[in-house]
């Protein structure tokens, strides 16, 4: 049996646990940053380009998060063959990750495509329609980035190279936010001795996208650098050949959880088109609430990735009662967190939609949503913290039932009475949210104690 690589002592482990959520979580709420910037940036072209990103984000973010699912299943093998003390395994995991991921991009790209041109049939105003589409086409072309990302994340958060997230997401955002300035206005104001760039068109919509797809890329880039220089102790001739059980292990575990992203995602997706039955501006609204939730929401999914990573070692060693200690800590730290981000939503609503809409029409809808939001933060933040150490348990297939049944038993029939049988509109469809949110968490508290109370067994022996 392996050493346990969780501390006796909780508060040490709560230090491990924040020291590496810390990165994590900025590096998520990095990758949620540009959404944010993408749609202050797009704002500003009017309601209809807002809309339209937010439809054509909704249709790319449905498709790729069961990919960015899948791809977690990694996360506990390659966290559980560290804890076993062999990181030549964690490295082939790493590569076979990365060959599920260029697989799933390419079965991703046609569903995205053909669900871009289905928003008018389902009653979306055709001008909003039309710059969703432009969107679309102008992300396809960094799915793959996307979820090659999140195969890189996987290994690079395991071995404890988590700044290098931190980094290569920074890079990203402060290229978003030239490329957005540059191709939702174009170039036609910029001094003369910008050559070129002053002849590229006014792109809307899909130049959010585009800028989007071309910062992606470059992070795919940037991390394939970085764990070319994490060392193991050797490197055989046959270090990338392809593995198929161990392709199959990772779909096996992350299929789930996919579906489960999915299911989730899918529900917020649907609001989305339900607000943008009500109008561009209700659905304006819905975003720019939703995009702070979004942003919020990702440090409590950091947390709950290091929660993964801590839970995946001590499986991995064979230590079920620290796994259930390092479980507990990630859910505490999730819940504070949460609770400070609705502590805000609540004090300065006004001031948060003023940074991403000069619309008093849209600002009046907005603000009553983050009153909403508030109320569900901690909900959310147990919800995505219980994903993950279910997810480093190996876990997987519980949490895509818990979504299932607590967005669409509980939350969706609450979405239509509220939002429509009642009259409530846009506000009415985010306290259905919040019913679904609340049910998922309770059931995944639920279980994780059921699953920690017993001996938590490795999902594979490490190689011999």
């Amino acid at each position: 049996m392996s050493a346990s690589p969780i501390p006796a002592r909780s508060a040490d482990e709560l230090r491990i646990l924040l020291r590496l959520a810390l990165p994590l979580a900025l590096a998520q709420a990095g990758q949620a940053l540009m959404g944010l910037v993408d749609t202050a940036v797009v704002g500003r072209a009017g309601a209809v380009q807002l809309a339209g990103a937010a439809l054509g984000n909704a249709v790319v973010f449905t498709m790729c998060i069961v990919g960015i699912g899948v791809l977690m299943g990694a996360d506990p093998l390659i966290s559980q063959a560290l804890g076993a003390r062999d990181p030549l395994r964690a490295r082939r995991l790493y590569w076979q990750a990365l060959r599920v991921a260029l697989g799933a991009s390419a079965v991703l790209v046609l569903p995205t495509l053909a669900l871009a041109y289905l928003l008018e049939p389902l009653g979306i105003a055709a001008d909003v329609a039309l710059a969703a589409r432009e969107y679309v086409w102008w992300r396809v072309p960094g799915i793959a980035a996307l979820l090659v990302f999140y195969a890189q994340r996987s290994y690079a958060q395991a071995v404890g190279a988590a700044r290098a997230l931190v980094w290569a997401t920074v890079l990203a955002n402060v290229l978003n936010l030239f490329g957005d300035l540059l191709l939702v206005f174009g170039g036609a104001r910029l001094p003369a001795w910008t050559g070129p760039l002053r002849w590229i068109p006014p792109m809307g919509a899909g130049g959010s996208a585009l800028a989007t797809s071309l910062v992606q890329i470059g992070e795919v880039l940037f991390l394939a650098w970085v764990i070319r220089q994490i060392a193991i102790p050797q490197r055989p001739a046959d270090l990338h050949r392809r593995l198929p059980e161990d392709e199959r292990r990772i779909l096996r575990v992350g299929v789930p959880i996919g579906l489960h992203f999915g299911a989730e995602v899918g529900v917020f997706a649907l609001a989305g088109f339900l607000a943008g039955r009500l109008g561009a501006e209700s659905l304006a609204a819905h975003q720019i609430a939703l995009t702070w939730s979004s942003v919020t929401f990702t440090f409590a999914m950091g947390i709950g990735n290091a929660g993964s990573v801590r839970v995946g070692l001590a499986v991995g060693a064979r230590d079920t009662p620290g796994a259930r200690r390092a479980g507990l800590l990630a859910f505490a730290a999730g819940a504070a967190f949460m609770g400070c981000a609705a502590i805000t939503y609540l004090l300065i609503p006004g001031l948060i939609v003023a940074t991403m809409t000069n619309s008093a029409a849209i600002a009046a809808l907005a603000v009553p949503l983050f009153r909403v939001a508030a109320v569900f933060q901690i909900s959310d933040g147990v919800q995505g913290v219980g994903a993950g150490v279910l997810r480093g348990a190996g876990d997987s297939r519980f949490t895509f039932t818990a979504n299932v049944l607590g967005h669409y038993l509980v939350g969706l029939p609450l979405t239509l009475l509220l939002g429509f049988g009642m009259g409530w509109g846009v506000v009415g469809i985010w306290w259905g949210l919040a019913a679904g949110l609340t049910a998922v968490a309770a059931a995944l508290v639920w279980r994780f104690l059921r699953v920690s109370g017993r001996e938590i067994v490795p999902l594979a022996l490490p190689e011999a």
